[in-house]
């Protein structure tokens, strides 16, 4: 009797662990399809106004056309190359030209294209932060990026950092210009003016 009991225990055991194990199945496969890589990939540039650059990583898609739909290197010469339509010069145009262009030139082999251009990663276009700033480096210039941003996204100034000293460098006409940038005054609204636009290149220095 003892035993019959004890096998009827074992086999509600049995079902009581297959039944958790189909459920947790079910439930790592629902995880596994809710987001796709399309639909976590995000966009780095959206602006329509962006220059593309060389070593910029754009992606490329045309409407039910997946031979013609990649992502691609502009290369250092500036172009970029598409099976049958081969290289073009990417390096210079925004996104609206180089869609247009990749309409155009895509017409021989497909009725009536619909391209979308991408700009995924930016890597044309820099500025350089040294001096006592908390991480200091190389990053990339973000459209619109001002001086208080690119100090914020390179972690916030170091405990001695003279504040009213900061210098922007900028390289125009083969000339250094060097621009003056009092952190409590802009910060405080006094000179806002000094908050410039930085531009590809510029380097900001805090003493």
């Amino acid at each position: 009797m003892k035993i019959g009991i004890r096998n009827s225990i074992r086999c509600l055991l049995f079902l009581i662990i297959a039944c958790g194990i189909g459920a947790f199945n079910q439930s790592m496969a629902a995880d596994t399809t809710e987001a796709s890589p399309i639909e976590t990939k995000k966009e780095i540039v959206s602006d329509p106004s962006y220059i593309i650059g060389p070593m910029d990583v754009l992606e490329i898609q045309v409407w039910k056309e997946p031979d013609f739909s990649r992502q691609v290197l502009v290369r250092p010469d500036g172009k970029i190359t598409l099976p049958l339509v081969g290289d073009i010069l990417a390096s210079g145009m925004n996104t609206m030209g180089l869609k247009a262009l990749l309409s155009e030139k895509l017409e021989d082999f497909v009725s009536k294209p619909e391209v979308t251009v991408i700009v995924l990663e930016s890597r044309s276009k820099n500025f350089y932060i040294i001096g006592k700033i908390n991480r200091p480096g190389t990053y990339p210039l973000n459209p619109d990026m001002t001086v208080l941003q690119a100090i914020s996204v390179a972690g916030g100034l170091a405990e001695w950092a003279d504040k009213d000293s900061i210098r922007i460098i900028r390289r125009s006409g083969g000339k250094d210009e060097i621009l003056p940038f009092d952190y409590d005054k802009v910060i405080s609204g006094k000179s806002l003016e000094q908050n410039i636009l930085l531009k590809p290149n510029d380097t900001i220095i805090v003493p």
